[in-house]
């Protein structure tokens, strides 16, 4: 069993940035970061393999958000910069066992979510 540890979300102006983190309890093939606004499913931001440090991005995330590992640490992190108030969810951090990309049923295990406020 992993355990995900969120953190950095918070209230941020519009053109702002935020850097998230999530610590992992122990070592899987992959992390992703996803995002869940209010009445919308839960979609894909990022994600990232702990050994070659592949990274994969939502289409709409590329060149805002930046994901990367701290092997040492056990810690990935979603730097996001020029956000904007349609960025708003909770962000979730998920880790697989064998897969790294978009696809949220390959996910093995998730942390409890960080809010993310973007005010316009």
């Amino acid at each position: 069993q992993v355990q995900l540890v969120e953190s950095g979300g918070g209230l941020v102006q519009a053109g702002g940035s935020l850097r998230l983190s999530c610590a992992a309890s122990g070592r899987t093939f992959s992390m992703g970061w996803f995002r869940q606004a209010p009445g919308k499913e839960r979609e894909f931001v990022a994600a990232i393999t702990w050994s070659s440090g592949i990274s994969y991005y939502a289409d709409s995330m590329k060149g805002r958000f930046t994901i990367s590992r701290d092997n040492a640490k056990n810690t990935v992190y979603l730097q996001m910069n020029s956000l904007k108030p349609e960025d708003t969810a909770v962000y979730y951090c998920a880790a697989s066992s064998g897969y790294s990309g978009r696809d949220i049923r390959r996910y093995d295990y998730w942390g409890q979510g960080t809010q993310v406020t973007v005010s316009s």
